[in-house]
């Protein structure tokens, strides 16, 4: 994966490309190495004749391109009615009211020490960060009294709002906790397309289930709006909240549920069928007659479909294996090299060149130094 961040503005598709095909070109990688494209669905990313996409299928036409699936999680999430939105600005506006005066941070500090809180912060929000929101709302709702208290005396408006709001913010809360955790189901270095529509397609039916329990006024899932009090129009809202988020989840993620997956991929040794030409058929059988290979599959499909030999022996096999296991789903790895930068890189060692001296590729590494070998290659100093 390869990772390449501009200045603003941002550049045309055809300068990312170039950037990416100089790149290859000095490692000596072929293009035809790169088997899909993770993309945030930016214009020059995406555009039809000059996006980046366009001028790599010019020259890698089986190319894969993936819209970020996080990214889409981000969109729809932001797809409040407008009831919804005022409640949750309301929350905003009185985060940023305390937070952004460091006076009010501090007597909202003491206010709830006095309260014997479990904390006397809150967590500002920032669009950027995936997790923010549902964070900033949690927390906010845990120190919803002293928030109550403080803007009592500060912002009467403000306080008035809370008290009328604080069913839609219980419900907000609850639902983006829901949201926050299929987020980090998104995440990590082993997340292909597979697991991928596993975690949205049962998301998408559990919002039907949300939906029908809420009109049950069973409320397993929101704890924080089962302990407010609400009428029967407030639970209309959230059910057609929930109804227009199944709708806008199903209208964006439609290429990953439409997925068709083989069986024989997730169990290549209790599916003999393949549905395909008589080549997958004949490698299929020659797969599960295969009792070396048979050994080392341990109800992990994707471990073992990326054993070298299996490239090597089954071709046809791994032409469509390949696809699912190795394409990437989202941008999470560059987002997270991103905040390794951010890390690494402080206003103290801003001159730190992270990619020349390798110190971001030993950050993002998980292989564990060898001490005692890096010992061994160093001449012992003795003191004199």
């Amino acid at each position: 994966m390869v990772c390449y961040k501009f200045g603003y503005p941002f550049p045309k598709g055809e300068t990312i490309f170039n950037t990416l095909e100089k790149f290859y070109a000095e490692k000596e990688i072929p293009l035809n190495n790169i088997l899909s494209v993770a993309t945030y669905g930016a214009p020059a990313m995406t555009g039809r004749h000059k996006g980046l996409i366009a001028c790599l299928k010019n020259n890698v036409p089986d190319v894969l391109a993936v819209h970020c699936v996080i990214h889409r999680q981000h969109l729809v999430v932001k797809n409040l009615n407008e009831r919804l939105h005022i409640s949750l600005q309301y929350v905003i506006r009185s985060v940023n009211k305390i937070r952004s005066n460091s006076l009010n941070d501090r007597l909202f500090s003491q206010l709830c020490i006095a309260n014997d809180e479990d904390f006397n912060r809150l967590l500002l929000h920032t669009e950027v960060r995936w997790l923010s929101k549902g964070t900033c709302l949690t927390r906010f709702y845990n120190l919803f009294g002293s928030v109550i208290e403080f803007l009592e005396n500060k912002d009467p408006e403000l306080h008035d709002n809370h008290i009328s709001s604080k069913k839609d913010i219980a419900y907000l809360t609850d639902l983006y906790k829901l949201f926050n955790y299929v987020n980090l189901q998104l995440q990590g270095d082993d997340l292909n397309l597979i697991k991928t529509k596993n975690s949205i397609a049962a998301f998408v039916s559990k919002l039907l289930l949300y939906k029908r329990n809420i009109g049950r006024r069973e409320f397993n899932n929101f704890p924080n709006l089962s302990r407010v009090s609400f009428n029967n129009d407030d639970l209309v809202v959230y059910c057609q909240h929930l109804e227009n988020l199944h709708r806008d989840f199903k209208e964006r993620f439609q290429d990953v549920l439409n997925m068709d997956i083989p069986d024989w991929v997730l169990d290549p040794f209790s599916n003999v069928n393949t549905a395909g030409s008589s080549q997958l058929e004949e490698e299929l059988i020659e797969l599960t007659t295969n009792e070396e290979l048979k050994i080392k599959f341990k109800n992990d499909y994707q471990e073992f479909w990326l054993q070298k030999p299996i490239s090597q022996l089954y071709p046809g096999l791994w032409l469509i294996v390949q696809r699912f296991l190795i394409a990437f789903p989202s941008s999470y790895l560059a987002e997270r090299g991103f905040s390794a930068v951010a890390t690494l890189v402080t206003k103290k060692r801003n001159r730190l060149h992270v990619t020349e001296r390798g110190d971001l590729r030993l950050f993002l590494s998980k292989i564990e130094p060898d001490i005692n070998k890096l010992l061994k290659m160093h001449q012992i100093q003795p003191s004199h």
